[in-house]
């Protein structure tokens, strides 16, 4: 592909006007050929901002100036519409979390792969270098043998009217926040991780879940321990505690465009902190996607992102299988 990735935007969400538009709108290889949205003043507002021309769902998908498509749907809506854009011949670009079970992601994943389009789940922040320098660190020994990756990522409650307080749009916080650090956990340590336990808090009247905990454990003996939801101030970290030292990431999965994080280190006996170049990851997950679209589908390139979604599915469908569950307390929404 010569010319610029022509994306048709399906779903006006929050994440979309907020984050994933502004980048397509200014990025010099990504063109908004066409936007869709329910409500058709929705949908020219969006037109207006960022470009493209205003349509239906169906129309945008058979629209021949559109390469990829970007889902920012409510979750429940990913699989049937990533799916219907695949078949369309368009790559595309999701929303997390892809799907919200393990057989929804492998059937979008065998149809990417069988038609060799690009599918990739938009979690910024593994497009973010300060990821690759921990990996680095873990890969040359500086932990030592890793014991236990905890994580989380939690924030206040959200505007009683928003969807994630919708259970039958696929609301709650494992979908929302806890699959952040379900795909850390799998980013470090890879493939085989397996659910111990885990315990959920659940709004009775709204029928979601609104927090959790879950303990993951790999192949080799490594506890994964992941917190999460919106019932919280701000946290958005994780620790890796080795045999040999501890490593420590603020601001990990949302930081801004302008934030210079640091990897503290802490030995028994000696500190140090390891300050982090910034980076937009949003910008660098939509021009990562656009590239990968006009090289052309690679498997190697590709399988890493397929894999990770699948994984994730399979381990939240796992967590919320396996999870106690408690009412949560007065308030909590």
């Amino acid at each position: 592909m010569n010319g610029p990735v022509r994306i048709g935007v399906l779903g006006c969400s929050a994440i979309a006007r907020r984050r994933t538009l502004p980048v397509m709108r200014d990025a010099d290889h990504i063109e908004v050929a066409a936007v869709a949205s329910r409500s058709a003043d929705k949908a020219r507002e969006y037109a207006a901002g960022f470009g493209g021309e205003p349509c239906g769902y169906h129309e945008l998908l058979a629209r021949p100036d559109v390469d990829a498509v970007y889902i920012g749907l409510p979750n429940a809506l990913h699989h049937e519409w990533a799916r219907l854009a695949l078949l369309a011949g368009k790559h595309v670009l999701c929303e997390k979390p892809l799907a919200t079970d393990q057989s929804s992601a492998k059937d979008l994943e065998d149809l990417a792969t069988t038609n060799r389009l690009v599918l990739r789940e938009n979690f910024a922040f593994l497009n973010h270098p300060q990821h690759d320098e921990v990996k680095r660190l873990v890969a040359d020994g500086r932990l030592g043998a890793v014991r236990t990756v905890a994580a989380a990522f939690g924030f206040p409650p959200l505007p009683a009217t928003d969807i994630r307080y919708r259970a039958e749009l696929g609301g709650g916080a494992l979908l929302d926040a806890g699959v952040y650090p379900i795909r850390l956990a799998w980013h470090l340590l890879g493939d085989g991780l397996s659910v111990a336990g885990a315990v959920l808090r659940v709004d009775p009247a709204l029928g979601v879940d609104v927090s959790g905990h879950a303990l993951l454990t790999s192949p080799d003996g490594v506890f994964a321990d992941l917190e999460f939801g919106f019932q919280h101030t701000y946290r958005s970290r994780y620790q890796i505690w080795g045999s040999a030292a501890a490593l420590r990431l603020d601001h990990a999965f949302t930081p801004p465009p302008g934030h210079r994080g640091s990897l503290d280190i802490e030995e028994q006996d000696h500190g140090e902190q390891l300050v982090m170049p910034a980076a937009h990851q949003f910008r660098l997950s939509v021009e990562r996607f656009a590239d990968a679209v006009r090289t052309g589908w690679s498997a190697r390139t590709e399988a890493p992102w397929l894999a990770g979604a699948r994984e994730t599915a399979r381990l939240a469908e796992e967590i919320r299988a396996v999870a106690v569950t408690v009412p949560a307390q007065a308030g909590a929404a």
